[in-house]
């Protein structure tokens, strides 16, 4: 699974240290730290850019220290027209409210970004964390990538791919 510093959203990478932010609230909205311009860089300036187009894009999410009390947690994509996440949101990707006994550190979730079709989109990305009741603890890093991984499949022994 490929890991892009740029596309980090909650949370950072370093080496192989995981950190996550914390996005525990009273029942309230948490957004991410990091947010993606999408109208930075490219020709012509300023042009926002399309996430519809092309390959799949996936919200991932990891949670690094367990939740505390709650009830749950929806970890959703959001597209904006502010850069602090908070001007004409709408959520593309949403992993769904994870009941709290899911939420333990190693756990990870994952949702499709939805395309925008027949819309400019929106000129920032990020994430935001809706908590039903009051979580406390819990750190998630969160970032956008082109794949998932589940190392939890496994297969009987003595099984062949062909």
């Amino acid at each position: 699974m490929y890991v892009d510093a740029l596309l980090a959203l909650s949370g950072s990478i370093l080496g192989n240290t995981v950190t996550g932010q914390a996005v525990g609230s009273v029942g309230t909205i948490v957004l991410s730290t990091n947010t993606i311009d999408l109208a930075s860089g490219g020709v012509p300036a300023s042009q926002i850019r399309d996430l519809g187009e092309g390959q799949d894009l996936f919200g991932r999410f990891e949670v690094v220290v367990a939740v505390a009390g709650g009830t749950s947690i929806d970890m959703q994509v959001i597209a904006t027209d502010a850069a602090n996440l908070t001007g004409n949101v709408t959520v593309i990707g949403s992993t769904g409210a994870i009941p709290i006994a899911q939420l333990v550190a190693g756990a990870r979730f994952a949702c499709q970004i939805n395309p925008r079709l027949a819309s400019r989109g929106q000129r920032y990305i990020g994430c935001q964390y809706v908590s039903v009741g009051t979580t406390t603890a819990i750190t998630v890093y969160g970032d956008i990538g082109v794949e998932i991984q589940d190392g939890m499949k496994f297969y009987q022994n003595g099984f062949a791919v062909l």
